[in-house]
């Protein structure tokens, strides 16, 4: 099936999918600053991106479909800088929990909540494990550059892991946005590097603005950026969500395929 977004998706073909079993992405990004060179909606825009592509390779092995994009999310650490938008806690939670229920009510039973931007994660850690026990539903989580994650420290240069406008977002912006890029900006775009909230090691945690850590509002290097990085890093977290897609415990039973690549 080479069409997998819902919203371009006939009720009748819906309909076919969950009777399928189709397994429902979700993605979930935010409109917030990117720095100097890059657009507000990097993250919605790539956690798109990646879960379009996914879909396409896990639909030659099973059914799946992809929900238009959560584009706001849990911003506040950006606010300083303009141009964000952000929503509380309990209204990500709510609208979450309502998209799920409809899907389910639309037949479906498998929906993975598809991350792209590292502050959700904690967030959304939590808040799959509260609907899960709200809707009785088998409902999963992961961020795409966790998933991908072997492919994002193999292709970039001067980081292990995407920061904030960063190598990594501006190399996928390039590959398929690059009209969006502006690139006369770029010698201004590098800040500190940052380790996700999620993942620091530090033993206590506090909410400090985003614009005390880096005065451009870019975390990582982005003066290294390239198209060619931007595919490669698209093929690989998009190959590793399928894989996800194919092989994680809520898919078929009997699924013997090979790792999509």
């Amino acid at each position: 099936m080479s069409q997998v977004q819902w919203n371009r998706l006939t009720a009748t073909e819906l309909r076919a999918l969950a009777a399928q079993d189709a397994v429902v992405l979700l993605p979930v990004g935010a409109t917030e600053q990117h720095g100097p060179h890059l657009p507000t909606g990097v993250d919605d825009f790539l956690a798109s991106e990646v879960c379009r592509r996914a879909a396409v390779l896990a639909s030659e092995h099973t059914g799946v479909v992809v929900t238009p994009s959560v584009p706001i999310g849990l911003s506040e650490h950006h606010m300083a800088f303009g141009g964000t938008l952000t929503v509380g806690l309990p209204t990500l939670h709510a609208l979450l929990r309502d998209i799920c229920r409809s899907v389910i009510r639309a037949g479906f039973s498998r929906i993975l909540i598809v991350n792209g931007r590292g502050g959700n994660m904690t967030a959304l850690n939590a808040v799959t494990t509260e609907l899960t026990a709200e809707l009785t539903a088998p409902i999963a989580f992961a961020s795409y550059f966790g998933a991908g994650r072997e492919a994002v420290r193999d292709t970039l240069e001067t980081q292990d892991g995407l920061m904030h406008a960063c190598e990594g977002e501006t190399s996928m912006m390039m590959a398929v946005f690059p009209e969006l890029v502006h690139a006369e900006h770029l010698p201004r775009a590098h800040g500190p590097r940052i380790t996700l909230p999620a993942e620091s090691p530090e033993p206590v945690y506090m909410a400090v603005p985003f614009d005390r850590i880096t005065p451009s509002g870019v975390a990582g290097d982005a003066r290294v950026a390239s198209p060619e990085k931007g595919e490669r890093l698209l093929a690989g977290c998009s190959a590793a969500l399928a894989d996800i897609i194919v092989r994680a415990p809520w898919a078929k039973a009997d699924s013997t395929e090979q790792p999509v690549r």
